[in-house]
């Protein structure tokens, strides 16, 4: 009998899966608090709660992670050189303070427009080379003609030796800044991808497992896990891409939508026969815009851990994620009497920050390079739960809010609050925590709206699920501002918004959301066994995709029959004859297509290729002025190929 693994180690949790293979069925699942900053301890977690029977049967194991969004979003990539060729204008700031712009780069026909300043790359090299860890290069119309950032490359690993990234082969879209930004953060995930995957692999080797190992990218497909080194940028927002892809094998369904309820935020997404839909745009995280094509996904600053406060009567979600009372009760003993005994605030007080709920605790980090004023509430703050009433008795004054919320965001300190999480508790809907933790904290919050517990945590349900739907919708029905969308739903009508294809909900508790969201919807509305771990099960689920784009147009508008450019990711190639140019991108395709499913470890003989064609033919004209073909290869799933 043969099995497969899937991992996702997420941002709360991470989640093991053991799928059969001959069947498809989940033999057994685990999940284990993730650990921070390194993710392998969770993942070890997670895979002891697997039975150690199946594991020398193990002949797949897929990796979903965050790994690579959270390095970005934190800052701790590793230090990386940028090479900018070209003497375009930079209108914004650099994502490096170890850059170089040189004189080179081609037009939009792959035509140089200046020789490559090979002596300024090589001094560049020679003076940064102590302090990065890794090069990028992009130049500009590389995806013309990408023979400058070959040329780069070249000089940096001879003078260097480390590992550089080239723009084009992470994008064929036109803009060389964006370009410059996606071959960087590619560059700095390099040394921490390549850390990571190989303590993966070597627990894996550990345990017995003879397996192929995947990590899972950001467009819903799976990549083997050498090809993933290569470019670890793609395994961003991975986590959506896994629920969606693990909400369709789960219900069964090539054609559904999903909601995907996480600790920090809610996602929705939509797959199409078999294959997720996909941004038009590249995906930004970070607030860097990045030329990495991700799956559409429309996200709210809306969890189960998201901050529930109170303030004139007003109840408010988010957008922050804290602690939630019931599971702060579990890890820090004495916190459920502490709860009990913190006072009621004058109404006056009341904000974000200050609730009869709200605790503080550091994190762990050190204070680096914080003002005296941060540092004042920072050492006030203990690495158990601080009320409010004891932050003033230790500075004797209140905190200002701006200093807490500067510790806040430097993730020096986190909160510990009321929760949507703590919702379920009070009604009976969830009760994996300390219930009378999260009862307390209706009951406060409630005396402050004038509701009872009971009735506070009914609400909290009830506006949470509002905006499930209106995010939904709001995916659905694009250029209508959200906020329209979301009063829809405060409106008591026998109108109902209607989905044609099946919704599936994906996360912890989503079951106790089931009924609010039938109440207001007129749509098939799934919650599959295991929805709990569908990241993990998307992981599997998984098909290798590879897409691969041509543009052909004649070399000059004067004689447009007479010669034919062809630009791809292998450059830039002519041809006399138009068909001709046609048929070397078809094939190229299907070569580039089948080389890349045989080095993620994929059967080629299980993937099937698909070509599109748009083409824009003037009057008069005898053949198109310009031809955009996309080859497209499908695999079977990773456990497909199995079976």
């Amino acid at each position: 009998m043969k099995y497969s693994l899937g991992i996702d180690a997420g941002g709360t949790y991470t989640d093991a899966v053991l799928l059969r293979d001959s069947d498809e069925v989940i033999i057994s699942s685990n999940k284990a608090l993730t650990t921070y900053p390194d993710p392998l301890g969770g993942i070890r977690n997670a895979i002891d709660g697997i039975d150690e029977q199946y594991l020398k049967d193990i002949k797949v194991v897929s990796v979903s992670t965050t790994l690579s969004t959270n390095s970005i979003l934190e800052g701790t990539g590793f230090p990386v050189g940028l090479i900018l060729v070209g003497s375009y204008e930079l209108n914004q700031d650099l994502p490096t303070e170890h850059y170089v712009q040189v004189e080179g780069g081609h037009n939009y026909n792959g035509i140089p427009t200046a020789s490559l300043d090979e002596d300024a790359v090589r001094e560049f090299a020679e003076r940064v080379k102590g302090r990065v860890a890794a090069f990028a290069v992009s130049s500009y119309f590389s995806i013309r003609n990408p023979e400058h950032e070959l040329r780069v490359k070249e000089i940096i690993k001879e003078s260097t030796g480390l590992p550089i990234v080239c723009a084009h082969e992470l994008s064929q879209e036109l803009g060389a800044f964006e370009r410059a930004v996606t071959a960087f953060l590619n560059a700095q995930l390099i040394p921490v991808t390549e850390k990571f995957m190989t303590s993966v692999e070597s627990e894996i080797r550990s345990r017995g497992m003879d397996a192929k190992i995947f990590m899972l990218k950001c467009d819903g497909s799976v990549i083997g896990i050498r090809s993933a080194l290569e470019k670890p940028i793609e395994s961003i927002f991975s986590g959506p891409a896994g629920s969606l892809v693990g909400a369709s094998f789960l219900t069964g369904n090539d054609t559904c939508a999903v909601i995907d309820v996480g600790g920090t935020s809610t996602d929705i997404s939509v797959i199409i026969n078999g294959v997720p839909e996909m941004s038009e745009s590249g995906a930004v995280v970070g607030g860097w815009k990045t030329m990495v094509k991700a799956i559409k996904m429309e996200t709210s600053a809306m969890g189960g851990d998201s901050d529930v406060w109170v303030k004139e009567n007003s109840v408010n979600m988010g957008p922050r994620r804290v602690i939630p009372l019931c599971r702060a009760a579990d890890l820090y003993p004495g916190f459920l009497d502490q709860l009990r005994a913190n006072p009621m605030p004058s109404r006056g007080l009341l904000g974000i920050n200050f609730q009869p709920t709200k605790f503080y605790i550091r994190t762990g980090y050190d204070p680096i390079g914080i003002s005296p004023e941060e540092m004042d509430v920072f050492r006030s703050v203990s690495d158990e739960p601080t009320s409010m009433r004891e932050l003033r008795s230790r500075m004797n004054k209140y905190p200002s809010s701006k200093y807490l919320d500067l510790l806040l965001q430097k993730r020096l300190i986190q909160t510990i609050g009321f929760t949507p999480t703590d919702a379920l508790h009070v009604l009976g809907n969830y009760a994996e925590h300390n219930v009378e933790a999260s009862e307390i904290g209706a009951k406060y919050l409630g005396s402050l709206c004038k509701r009872d517990a009971f009735e506070f945590a009914s609400f909290v349900k009830q506006e949470f699920a509002k905006n499930m739907a209106s995010d939904l919708m709001s995916f659905f029905l694009e250029g209508i501002p959200k906020a329209e969308i979301r009063k829809i739903f405060d409106i008591e009508s026998p109108t109902k918004f209607k989905v044609d294809i099946p919704v599936v909900l994906i996360g912890g508790p989503v079951i106790a959301y089931l009924d609010d969201l039938q109440s207001i919807l007129d749509a098939e509305i799934i919650v599959p066994e295991y929805s709990n771990v569908g990241n993990a099960t998307g992981a599997l689920a998984a098909k290798g995709i590879r897409r691969v784009d041509f543009l052909v147009r004649p070399v000059s508008m004067a004689a447009p029959d007479w010669e034919f450019y062809v630009f791809s990711e292998k450059g830039r190639v002519s041809f006399y004859e138009y068909e001709e140019a046609l048929e070397y991108a078809s094939e190229t395709g299907r070569e580039s297509i089948i080389q890349y499913m045989m080095d993620a470890g994929m059967d080629p003989e299980h993937v099937s290729v698909d070509i599109e064609k748009q083409e824009i033919i003037p009057d008069g004209w005898a053949h198109p002025l310009e031809t955009r073909i996309r080859v497209m290869g499908v695999s079977t799933s990773l456990v497909e190929e199995r079976c």
